[in-house]
């Protein structure tokens, strides 16, 4: 059996790297890069349990653990670790005794409870951790293939392959993981609408100046507009801080996708008032990246409806990260055995939600 993953992000190699787990021969088709969009330029925070009393609830336990479990076993470093995890507020008239002392924070903000501890929150370097996982799965037997998917082949209900570019490679199953740029591929099948929500963050040289200790601050700006920071110090001496989400248009190239320099300035300013320590690091990266969403908020993971041999899996928003082993397992389970055994994929079955009308694709 020889499966086509197209999309080299956290989700098409997680796949990849539980697909060649089972003897699967494997081939990774990607564009611009691994972990190239999303996968690299997010926050990489981990949560066992946030996700209570929603659909993702049992994908996300499932995957917070096996992020614990590939950490152990696999020989790699991508900045794995637990961390206490707090929330907060600071801005424009907005001071108060706090629960809690982060001695790294201005004095103006308000560190008002707990909300994670090591044995619930963790984090990875993203971008690390999908690297790993492409290497993992090249260990097992899988190949990367440079190039843009410009079709998907099919014989009547059945897809027989990929075209890349003027070249055509053969397969028995299509995995579609490409992100926001999964709705790409509804020019080819009956898939529902991906749309790519923009977020921007900046990562800073702190060093050693700050402790593993995740934040999520609500930050009211002096015109009375109000940013939503998360705040994540890293293993590798970097912090991580995004808080400025919005709609722009996804252009087709990863590579082309940029910051806005409006929702980087304010990002900036936000983060001088937040913290002297950030206020005095250096700026490593001021960067921008589409998050993959769907209609109802919830991934498509799943066979494509009426078409045997091919199937999805994106849409996983801000949990990208975190739900990436528990989906590739999951993934591997339903292509190899028919069925997914270690989560219920029920609630993210692609048929629940109409496919796009190929005439309204717009494409960037």
């Amino acid at each position: 059996m020889h499966v086509l993953i197209c999309g080299g992000g956290v989700i098409g190699c997680s796949i990849a790297y539980f697909l060649c787990r089972r003897g699967i021969a494997v081939t990774v088709i990607e564009g611009t890069g691994v972990a190239c969009a999303a996968s690299g330029k997010s926050g990489g925070f981990l949560a066992r349990d946030w996700c209570a009393g929603s659909p993702l609830d049992a994908l996300a336990r499932r995957s917070f653990d096996l992020h614990a479990e590939l950490a152990e076993d696999l020989p790699d470093e991508w900045g794995y670790r637990r961390l206490d995890t707090y929330a907060g507020f600071a801005g424009e008239g907005r001071r108060y005794r706090g629960a809690h002392d982060l001695d790294w924070f201005a004095p103006e903000v308000t560190i008002s409870q707990t909300i994670g501890s090591p044995e619930t929150t963790a984090q990875v370097h993203p971008g690390q951790f999908t690297q790993a996982m492409m290497r993992a799965a090249s260990v097992h037997g899988a190949s990367l293939r440079q190039g843009f998917v410009t079709g998907i082949a099919r014989e009547g209900d059945r897809v027989t392959g990929v075209a890349l570019g003027g070249e055509m490679i053969e397969a028995d199953a299509v995995i579609v993981a490409m992100g926001p740029w999964s709705i790409l591929a509804a020019q080819w099948l009956p898939l529902p609408p991906v749309f790519g929500l923009k977020g921007h963050s900046l990562i800073f040289d702190t060093g050693d100046r700050v402790p593993p200790e995740a934040a999520f601050l609500e930050y009211r700006e002096q015109g009375g507009a109000v940013l939503t920071p998360e705040v994540f110090p890293r293993r590798d001496g970097t912090t991580y801080v995004c808080g400025i989400s919005g709609e722009d248009r996804v252009p087709l190239d990863p590579a082309r996708v940029t910051p806005d320099n409006g929702a980087i300035y304010r990002l900036e300013a936000m983060c001088r008032a937040l913290s002297p320590v950030l206020a005095s690091a250096p700026i490593l990266a001021r960067q921008a990246c589409f998050r993959p969403v769907t209609r109802d908020g919830l991934p498509l993971i799943g066979p494509v409806p009426g078409i045997a041999g091919a199937y999805i899996a994106t849409g996983h928003s801000v949990w990208g990260i975190l739900n990436a082993p528990a989906t590739g397992e999951a993934m591997a389970e339903l292509v190899v055995d028919g069925a997914a055994r270690s989560v219920d994929l029920a609630p993210f079955d692609p048929a629940r939600l109409p496919p796009l009308d190929p005439a309204q694709l717009r494409l960037g």
